[in-house]
């Protein structure tokens, strides 16, 4: 590759291995991609599954669905055994992150370095891909239900501006608290994405909506000067 190395943010409101497991569109789009960006036909997978607390049937679903078409590994933490995660994470072409409590993720990361070697990798080109958790914790902020109800997330990791709200008609109230954040301020506007809908970054750009379901959406919420929120639906490309 030369010159800068493209940085690519495939954040899935719902789907995937876990979610979807009879369905493998989204995850094929994101091994599509990462064979494109990387040249590599069997791309290196890295699945982190600390928001499940390194779920072992989470660990086993994902080896499942990958280990076939992928160098399929994964980053546990609880029990850690490798010492130079950076060098680790920069040797993947995805890192794939799974779902579960996404401030409880963030804080481990950040103790053991996770989210700086995470950004290392971004920039170099590896594929960051995830699911509700794994699609929330690329943005500043965003609804999370990690206090149990569902409320604004403290401090993502950043990669991309704004505010995202994973399985935006997963839940009755996923879509008015989200809205009620954006609206109130406590959020910046940002994007929602359905179960089965995945937004699709270069560096900090949406380039694309891509779904693993016929009906699945994802929408642009802003809130104008007036405090009134907007929901625009946002150009979906279906994978089937």
């Amino acid at each position: 590759m030369t010159g800068r190395a493209e940085r690519i943010v495939v954040a899935m409101g719902g789907g995937g291995f876990t979610m979807e497991p009879d369905n493998p569109l989204l995850d094929d789009h994101v091994l599509a991609l990462a064979r494109t960006a990387r040249g590599s036909q069997r791309p290196r997978v890295c699945f982190l599954p600390t928001a499940s607390g390194d779920s072992p049937v989470s660990i086993a679903s994902f080896y499942e669905a990958f280990a076939r078409r992928s160098e399929a590994s994964h980053l546990a933490l609880f029990e850690r055994t490798l010492d130079d995660i950076g060098a680790f994470l920069l040797a993947q072409d995805v890192v794939y992150v799974g779902g579960g409590n996404t401030e409880n993720m963030l804080a481990i990361w950040r103790i053991h370095g996770v989210d700086r070697a995470l950004r290392a990798a971004w920039e170099a080109g590896v594929v960051m891909a995830g699911l509700s958790a794994g699609s929330l914790c690329w943005f500043e902020t965003g609804t999370t239900d990690s206090f149990g109800g569902l409320a604004a997330l403290s401090a993502g990791l950043g990669f991309i501006p704004g505010s995202h709200a994973p399985h935006y008609d997963g839940e009755a109230n996923r879509r008015p608290v989200y809205q009620r954040l954006v609206r109130d301020g406590t959020i910046p506007a940002g994007h929602a994405a359905d179960d089965g809908a995945a937004l699709v970054f270069h560096g900090t750009v949406l380039v694309e909506v891509v779904a693993s379901r016929p009906n699945a959406r994802a929408y642009r919420v802003e809130r104008d000067q007036a405090g009134r929120v907007s929901e625009t639906e946002l150009p979906t490309r279906y994978l089937g």
